[in-house]
C-alpha cells in the first residue's frame, strides 16, 4: 500500500508544481525559518520523496535539524546550501540531468569570483547549478586589482556561453568581462568592502551602470538568482524550437 502523502504546518505551503510550471523547483529558503519549520518541511520532502534545495540554511540552524534530517542532507557551510536529493528525470528537452561531476570540457558556466571572500555567494550559485546537475567551471580570486590573474583565464572563462561573476568593492569584474567574453555574462554583486561599499549596495549600482552591453545583473549575493537565470538562458539555447513547454 503507499503511503500517503505528507504534509507540512499550515503557515507553511509549498510550490511543488513549480518544476513542471517553470522548469525549477521552488527552493527552501531557510533564513528566518525555525527549526521546527524546517524539520517539518524536510519531513514531508523524505516521505513523499521530493528533492530540496535549501539555501540560507547557516551552521547553527543546520545543526538545530532532527539528527535524521542531517544525515541525510548534503550540506556545504561556505555557500549555506543543502541538497536533499532522490533520483529523478530531467526535464524534457534539456540536459540538466547529466553528470555534475564530468570535466570542465563539458561545463557550460563559468562562476568565477573576483576575490576569496566573494567565493560563499558564487559557491551558492555553484551549488544551485549542481542541484540540477548542471556542470561548471569554478574560477576563483581574479579580481582587478592584479589583473594579470584574469587575463591568464580568460580563454577559460571564454569557453563557456554563460558566466556568472561575483565581485564585491566595485565590482569591476562583470563589467571587464562584459567586455571581454562573448557569451551571457551574469553580474552577481556581493555585500563584501569597505565603508561606502555600503553592503554591496555600490557594487550592485555599478553592476546596473556599467557599459558592458548585456550584461544582466541579480540582487547582492543572489547567487541562487544568478544560477536560475543561467539554467533558464542554458533551457532556452537547448530548446529544439521557440516552445519551452
Amino acid at each position: 500500500m503507499k503511503d500517503k502523502a505528507v504534509s507540512p504546518p499550515e503557515e507553511v505551503v509549498l510550490d511543488d508544481a513549480r518544476l513542471q510550471r517553470i522548469g525549477l523547483d521552488e527552493a527552501i529558503y531557510c533564513q528566518g525559518k525555525s527549526p521546527a519549520q524546517t524539520d517539518s518541511i524536510l519531513a514531508a520532502s523524505i516521505r513523499n520523496r521530493t528533492p530540496r534545495l535549501l539555501t540560507r540554511l547557516d551552521g547553527k540552524s543546520f545543526e538545530a535539524l532532527d539528527a535524521d534530517h542531517r544525515s541525510r542532507l548534503d550540506y556545504d557551510p561556505v555557500s549555506c546550501t543543502a541538497i536533499l536529493a532522490f533520483d529523478r528525470k530531467p526535464d524534457p528537452g534539456s540536459d540538466l540531468g547529466s553528470d555534475a561531476a564530468a570535466s570542465k570540457e563539458r561545463a557550460q558556466v563559468t562562476v568565477a569570483s573576483a576575490g576569496t571572500s566573494d567565493i560563499p555567494a558564487a559557491k551558492e550559485a555553484v551549488r544551485t547549478l549542481a542541484y540540477y546537475k548542471e556542470a561548471v567551471q569554478e574560477i576563483h580570486d581574479i579580481g582587478v586589482a592584479g589583473l594579470w590573474r584574469l587575463l591568464d583565464r580568460l580563454d577559460d572563462i571564454r569557453s563557456t556561453p554563460v558566466v556568472i561573476a561575483a565581485a564585491g568593492m566595485e565590482a569591476s569584474l562583470p563589467s571587464v568581462l562584459g567586455g571581454q567574453v562573448p557569451g551571457l555574462v551574469i553580474a552577481l554583486p556581493t555585500s563584501n568592502g569597505y565603508g561606502i561599499s555600503a553592503g554591496g549596495r555600490v557594487a550592485l549600482e555599478a553592476a546596473l551602470s556599467s557599459c558592458a552591453p548585456g550584461l544582466a545583473v541579480v540582487n547582492i549575493d543572489n547567487g541562487y538568482g544568478a544560477a536560475c537565470l543561467a539554467l533558464r538562458a542554458l533551457r532556452i539555447a537547448r530548446a529544439p524550437s521557440h516552445c519551452l513547454y
